[in-house]
């Protein structure tokens, strides 16, 4: 079988324009416990926002789920026609990281999807609704998939754990993808993930950052940490409380930052993205970053957590993306679940 490069697919950036959104209704209150009741009319902020821009794919466990949906919608004042729901049930909502990671070819305006596999970040036992959703989707809209391989082993990737400019350049972490812990793809190196990352989604540069945050279940996602904006712009966290245990981290991840070189030769333009004071909650540390935004059109939704920092994330993002309006979206109650805006949404290009 031929590979999406060789038919001319690549990854596009998420800044490129979108035909819709993708994320799936929350319906577990385990992973949100003791404060799962927020959690829908966060989602219903979130929806309303996005269905003013482009369409957005919900997925439902059942029909009295997406009436239940559908009555919070309308009460926040969401575009309901706008909306698709699928009654597609699902374990979890974290739809960056099951979801269908889309590529396009720019020649012929071609859509296509691959359907990596996933695995509930090699840490939990439910995952199989989960894992069949890049499928389910690929059906709706009758596009070509590639479930991507390795000498005969199925590749897990989960979109959060990637981040790329459109242009082939791709951002990463060591922690995530070459750990021991929680190790995604037993057997496989850096030189392996690469290759795949070329066949797949048409990359051609790897950025490789070392660690993601403290209290980050996923074991080092970088969309909590840096993210493209622009071709040759680099959104990236840092912590300048030098107590804290981010700071280290994120200090070296900025340094290899400054080191790097596009693939003409040429250095990044890297702007700095504070993070917010710790989000504790019964005793745990929760993954709060800026950095996990998400850019639709016209607009990015940026995750806020009554911090003073919050005014200083929005400002830096609102010169970073002079065309579009930066909205933030309340997270103290949402991050408790251990995901964020980015976390929950997966983008389809137009």
């Amino acid at each position: 079988m031929t590979t999406p490069r060789e038919r001319g697919f690549r990854v596009p950036a998420e800044f490129a324009p979108h035909a819709a959104t993708w994320i799936a209704w929350p319906h577990n209150p385990k992973d949100w416990p003791g404060r799962f009741q927020p959690i829908p009319w966060v989602y219903a902020e979130i929806v309303r926002h996005l269905a003013s821009v482009e369409d957005v794919h919900i997925l439902v466990n059942d029909a009295a789920a997406e009436q239940r949906a559908r009555g919070i919608l309308k009460r926040a004042g969401a575009n309901l026609g706008r909306v698709r729901f699928h009654r597609w049930p699902t374990n979890r909502v974290w739809t960056r990281d099951s979801g269908p990671i889309f590529v396009r070819n720019s020649q012929t305006g071609e859509t296509a999807i691959t359907n990596w596999k996933f695995n509930a970040w090699a840490k939990y036992d439910d995952w199989q609704l989960d894992d069949q959703i890049p499928e389910r989707a690929a059906e709706l809209l009758g596009l070509p998939s590639w479930k991507p391989e390795m000498n005969g082993q199925r590749i897990v990737l989960e979109g959060g754990s990637i981040d790329t400019n459109g242009t082939g350049v791709l951002l990463t972490t060591e922690e995530c993808l070459l750990s021991e812990t929680q190790q995604r793809n037993p057997g496989l190196g850096r030189d392996d993930l690469e290759r795949v990352f070329a066949d797949y989604l048409g990359i051609e540069q790897v950025l490789w950052l070392n660690r993601g945050i403290a209290g980050d279940d996923t074991h080092g996602h970088v969309d909590d940490i840096t993210r493209f904006v622009a071709e040759n712009v680099i959104v990236t966290a840092t912590e300048s409380n030098r107590e804290d245990e981010n700071h280290v981290p994120l200090a070296e991840n900025l340094d290899r930052l400054r080191a790097a070189r596009n693939p003409h030769g040429q250095p990044f333009k890297i702007v700095e993205l504070p993070m917010p004071a710790p989000v504790v909650f019964e005793g745990q540390r929760l993954p709060a970053s800026y950095a996990n935004f998400y850019i639709a059109n016209g607009l990015v939704l940026v995750p806020t957590f009554n911090d003073p920092n919050d005014r200083h994330a929005l400002n830096t993002l609102a010169d970073v993306f002079p065309d579009r309006k930066i909205i933030g979206i309340h997270c103290v109650d949402f991050i408790w679940g251990l995901g964020a805006l980015h976390c929950m949404t997966q983008q389809q290009p137009r």
